[in-house]
């Protein structure tokens, strides 16, 4: 198979080619398309086989459910059991927007989405080219991040492309994606909601609307043994090639610790990368050393991550070093930075 890639930004959307990507999901095919928040590998929600495809284009578990995307909250009813008036106070403060809703499933969405649950994952995102591929594929499409499953996820289309060409129809290349973490997802099956995933809506934004909202302890500890009810909460995730540690402490001492590793690596024959910020960088001896951004700025931080793991597996860096980013533990989007890092680290953190 011989993927196709349509250049399409939102000030210069492409309705002839919107139609054909459209097609393709409606035929059963895939096409990557991107949103605000990652690239996603979109397929017809509705289809069991679509679904199917999904799993096997990116080598993922078929228990590791997908997110329903739509684009009008008029598509939402007919795919959940009921809408609680939680999900709609959230969808009206945040949709379109980098928020997922897991609701009870309605019987129209089959199980090979859901990861065999009997709930769903459902958002509505914030870019235009995405809103439009969405509509034009028939209102509802089953999208994961488009990259090979445990791999960081792609922010640029080259990076789909790595992973997918061959293996998917077309790729919808956006540019750089905005945000460049995925969505936060909140469990609203429950008394209390309770969130699944960080992201940029932070705890504090959604107790703004809410009231109390409780965090899933997976996303401090690390996998809990049971099915995941989301994505990204059981298995590896957003793993460069290179083996990735985090190092944390006083900057004087983590810069030292860090060098002091990095010379031991490199006597090795190892290839050493750095992921360290606007203050660091300067002081690091490295043999790639990356900017993730400004720490007063984390949202920088966030736009850079997943991008900086994909440059260091293209230039064959073998072992990572980086800096923390903010604390599992805290409530804005340090919580969400620290919870893909700490997977894309198997959990490698060390205190200097």
């Amino acid at each position: 198979m011989k993927t196709k890639i349509i250049p399409m930004s939102e000030e210069n959307i492409d309705s002839e080619a919107l139609a054909e990507a459209g097609g393709i999901i409606r035929n059963g095919g895939l096409v990557a398309f991107p949103t605000e928040t990652v690239y996603g590998l979109g397929g017809d929600a509705l289809q069991e086989e679509s679904s199917g495809r999904i799993y096997r284009a990116k080598g993922r578990p078929s228990d590791n459910p997908l997110i329903v995307h739509i684009c009008r909250m008029e598509d939402l009813p007919p795919i959940v059991a009921y809408v609680p008036e939680a999900a709609r106070k959230l969808a009206e403060a945040f949709w379109p927007g980098p928020l997922t809703m897991v609701l009870p499933k309605s019987d129209k969405v089959p199980r090979t989405t859901t990861g065999g649950l009997d709930t769903v994952a459902v958002r509505m995102p914030g870019h235009k080219v995405a809103l439009a591929f969405i509509k034009a594929a028939g209102g509802y499409v089953a999208a994961p991040s488009a990259n090979l499953s445990g791999r960081p996820s792609p922010t640029l289309a080259k990076y789909v492309a790595e992973d997918m060409d061959g293996r998917i129809e077309m790729i919808l290349d956006g540019g750089e994606i905005g945000i460049g973490l995925e969505s936060t997802i909140v469990d609203l099956t429950e008394d209390i909601p309770v969130i699944l995933r960080p992201g940029s809506v932070t705890r504090e934004m959604l107790e703004g609307v809410l009231g109390k909202v409780g965090v899933d302890r997976a996303i401090l500890e690390g996998n809990s043994g049971q099915a995941p009810k989301a994505p990204g909460m059981k298995y590896r995730h957003y793993a460069p090639k290179g083996e990735l540690t985090i190092i944390n402490g006083r900057q004087e001492n983590v810069v030292m610790e860090i060098n002091r590793r990095t010379l031991q690596m490199q006597e090795k024959g190892e290839r050493v990368g750095v992921i360290g910020t606007d203050d660091t960088v300067s002081l690091y001896l490295a043999d790639s050393v990356k900017n993730a951004g400004n720490r007063k700025d984390e949202t920088t931080i966030a736009k850079a991550l997943y991008r900086i793991l994909r440059e260091f597996d293209g230039e064959g860096v073998t072992v990572i070093y980086s800096e923390c980013f903010g604390d599992a533990e805290e409530n804005g989007i340090g919580q969400a930075i620290m919870n893909r890092l700490l997977k894309a680290a198997g959990y490698r953190l060390e205190y200097v």
